[in-house]
């Protein structure tokens, strides 16, 4: 299982005419890139639930996958089509608060990722909380998978320490976050090779530690 040139080549399409005349124009192909993306990620589907007890082969595919069309009414930005597919997969579909497995599916920029993006209050207090009592807890799961505290993805975080916690603290850089997220790249040449889905699956499965922490700092 693949994600097909075809697929590909219709993104780069779409970014270069990214309007809604070519767009129904060449609806037929953004059919058949839909009909591939959505059985790749059936197939990670199944693959996860083999591997993570939150994840039942039975999630709908069409529920995990974000809709291509932007939401343009508080952007600058004003093409109607996102040129890229992406998916969030957890218990069930993208509605689960709490971690979850992502794939970006774009040409040029295919990545993969575990973890919880901006948690409420409640939850990052929570995630915050468990950081501080058992912070190595953290650190084996991450090791478990060949990662390291610093391979958390530092795009969203504080510029000071967060109430309740003083800058001297031991682990104040990852109390910072108020996202956790690991993630990885994959290139085309990966992607629409015929171990497409074994290079994600292999990815995922070195991040399955670390969102199981988070499970437990939840207590789900």
């Amino acid at each position: 299982m693949k994600i097909e040139k075809a697929t590909f080549e219709f993104l780069n399409n779409l970014k270069a005419n990214n309007n809604r005349e070519w767009f129904q124009e060449h609806k037929a192909e953004y059919d058949a890139a839909l009909v591939n993306v959505i059985a790749f990620i059936e197939q990670i589907i199944l693959k996860l639930s083999e591997l993570d007890p939150y994840i039942h082969e039975d999630i709908q595919a069409k529920k995990c996958l974000f809709r291509i069309y932007r939401d343009v009414r508080f952007s600058k930005n004003k093409d109607p089509y996102k040129s890229w597919f992406a998916a969030g997969i957890s218990v069930d579909g993208r509605k689960l608060a709490g971690p979850e497995y992502y794939i970006h599916i774009e040409p040029e920029g295919t990545f993969i990722a575990v973890g919880y993006w901006r948690p409420d209050k409640q939850h990052l207090d929570a995630i915050r909380q468990e950081i501080d009592y058992n912070a190595d807890e953290l650190f084996k799961a991450l090791e478990k998978g060949g990662w390291k505290a610093e391979d958390l993805s530092a795009e969203d975080k504080l510029q000071r320490p967060p109430a309740g916690y003083s800058a001297d603290h031991e682990h104040i850089d990852l109390l910072k976050h108020k996202s956790f997220i690991l993630h990885a790249n994959l290139s085309r040449k990966e992607m629409e090779s015929s171990r497409a889905l074994e290079n994600v699956i292999k990815r995922y499965e070195s991040m399955i530690p670390f969102k199981y922490f988070i499970h437990q700092a939840l207590d789900q």
